[in-house]
């Protein structure tokens, strides 16, 4: 039981995660993206392609940026990929790791761009960010109950 609690915490952990902070802001799926667009068949792989499509869109590359960043995003699928199959691993070490290879993965993706695409790049990710912590917004505290 307790494991399949873990793996849903991971399952959520990386569909949130890994889809990457410039990718997920395109809420709409393209129509070539269905269930049989995940490549290697499982949830929790990423679609190098098609994030790659979005990150055409959304930061003008050119074809040259395209070709350089194409194996950035397959190197971070499989890194992941292989990450989430190692089920020895701590959840808290898994996550650390996680957080690395997105790291390295946009540390990598940003020397290919050029400054305006940085500065667009960054501003997805902080969006991205902004949306796994639950969009920024503060709760409001439950009213005080009147003392009888």
């Amino acid at each position: 039981m307790k494991k399949s609690v873990y793996s849903l915490a991971l399952a959520g952990v990386l569909s949130l995660g890994i889809a990457g902070a410039a990718f997920a802001q395109d809420n709409a799926a393209p129509p070539d993206q269905g269930p049989g667009a995940m490549q290697g068949g499982g949830p929790h792989r990423i679609n190098p392609d098609q994030q790659l499509k979005r990150m055409t869109r959304q930061l003008d590359l050119t074809a040259d940026q395209q070709t350089q960043i194409k194996p950035i995003l397959e190197s971070r699928a499989t890194r992941m990929q292989q990450l989430f199959q190692d089920q020895s691993m701590d959840p808290q070490d898994r996550r650390s790791k996680m957080r690395a290879i997105q790291d390295d993965t946009s540390n990598r993706i940003e020397t290919v761009l050029n400054d305006s695409q940085k500065q667009k790049f960054e501003q997805m990710q902080a969006q991205m960010h902004e949306r796994r912590q639950g969009g920024g917004e503060e709760v409001a505290p439950p009213p005080a109950q009147p003392q009888l």
